[in-house]
């Protein structure tokens, strides 16, 4: 598709971090560019909205700062203040224009660190290093130093030859900032006795076991299996610790993600008993347990169900118990709060249906969505429920992404 170079004055940012703007054809929203900013961009010809890349600024704003080139940040060439203040628009953005509603939006609760904050990353395995798999069409992008990554998989990387991880093509990698520990995993087709030599190459770099995982559509969903060493690592999310594995799900910015599980835990309350949905291994469960008689931490991922019961078989928290079920079919009498925490395509309209009729009076809705996010809640306020406290917390420094900690009453 031919593109041309125009210069645009950006007007605001919106969701992806990119920035509106406008020229006698309609929208342009431009990658790269900031609020203020009148910059020079290559616009790609269509219909409706269009999508261009900045490739000069031409009058800067002032939280314009110098980023680095890779394509897993959108938001480095901000300062941190200004993206805190960013994300919190694009909150607000959601809530009036899908929700429909005015509501105060609290300022973004900062990450602890800004940069080195990821405890996992999967990368390519080429034969000049491990890459970047590029979604905007380039070759893989060579890491060589990740900012983005803990210091202890960046040390890992730098010890190691791609050539010694053949024949896997991709590898994971989970770190610890509670142990300091690295996991990973090697994806690649074959027999584990296969990547014998990969994985004493990932030992003799510091990790402390390697996994195998065959390549499959749905990430991770052929399988898993132990190789050599420990499958997992502890991590500390807010009060409670957690194994985390290099295949698993769990939160990649375990100190912010632990910021809003103590905030999800305080709007939650107090009561007889709390239903954790999409709960995984219980991680915002676990911080209800205290203030609730029993919780009831559903997820369908057998997975992190099992790694919830270690960890409270460990920790001897008798008031949490783990239920396989999909969210969408849950149906539970006698639950006085419900906290949901959906994958980002949020809430199905059967379990908006669950909540609606369960006896629940407060629901406190974590999401990673903003969108989507407003969606469920113009939904539940129009069924009644009223909607409280908003806060965004960064998991995500240096990129667009923001997470939403809510609480709606009936």
């Amino acid at each position: 598709m031919p593109e041309a170079l125009i210069t645009l004055e950006i007007e605001k940012l919106v969701a992806g971090g990119l920035g509106l703007s406008r020229d006698e054809s309609g929208v342009v929203l431009v990658r790269g560019a900031l609020p203020g900013e009148r910059v020079e961009a290559s616009v790609r010809a269509g219909r409706g909205v269009r999508q261009g890349v900045t490739r000069e600024v031409l009058r800067a704003s002032p939280d314009r700062v110098a980023a680095p080139d890779l394509p897993t940040v959108d938001l480095a060439h901000a300062a941190y203040p200004a993206q805190l203040a960013y994300k919190r628009g694009f909150v607000e953005e959601a809530l009036s224009r899908i929700a429909k509603l005015r509501a105060p939006v609290a300022e973004t609760v900062a990450s602890p660190h800004e940069w080195h904050y990821r405890n996992t990353a999967q990368y390519l395995v080429t034969p000049q290093g491990l890459a970047y798999r590029e979604r905007r069409g380039r070759d893989p992008l060579v890491v060589g130093q990740d900012p983005l990554v803990m210091t202890q998989i960046q040390a890992v990387i730098d010890r190691l030859n791609p050539e010694h991880l053949d024949p896997a093509t991709e590898v994971a990698f989970r770190a610890s900032r509670l142990t300091g520990e690295v996991v990973a995993a090697l994806i690649g087709a074959g027999e584990p006795k296969a990547f014998l030599r990969a994985s004493d190459h990932l030992l003799d770099a510091g990790v402390t076991g390697v996994s195998l995982a065959q390549p499959a559509g749905r990430r991770f969903g052929a399988g898993v299996r132990l190789i050599a060493g420990e499958p997992e690592v502890q991590e500390q999310f807010g009060r409670v610790q957690v194994g985390v594995t290099a295949t698993g799900f769990a939160q990649v910015n375990p100190e912010a993600a632990g910021l809003a599980y103590l905030h999800a835990a305080e709007l939650a309350g107090s009561g007889l008993h709390a239903v954790d949905l999409y709960g995984g291994s219980g991680a915002i469960g676990r911080h209800l347990a205290p203030h609730f008689t029993r919780v009831t931490v559903l997820d369908s991922s057998a997975e992190a169900l099992a790694r919830g019961r270690q960890a409270v078989a460990v920790s001897g928290e008798r008031n949490v118990t783990y239920r396989s079920g999909d969210a969408a079919r849950f149906s539970e009498l006698g639950t006085d709060v419900i906290v949901v925490d959906p994958p980002r395509a949020g809430l199905e309209p059967e379990a908006r249906d669950h909540i609606h009729a369960s006896t629940a009076d407060r629901l406190v809705y974590v999401s990673c969505d903003p969108a989507t996010w407003a969606r469920d809640v113009g939904d539940l306020t129009r069924r009644g429920w009223r909607l409280g406290e908003v806060t965004p917390h960064d998991f995500y420094p240096q990129t667009s992404h923001v997470e939403v900690v809510s609480v709606l009453e009936r």
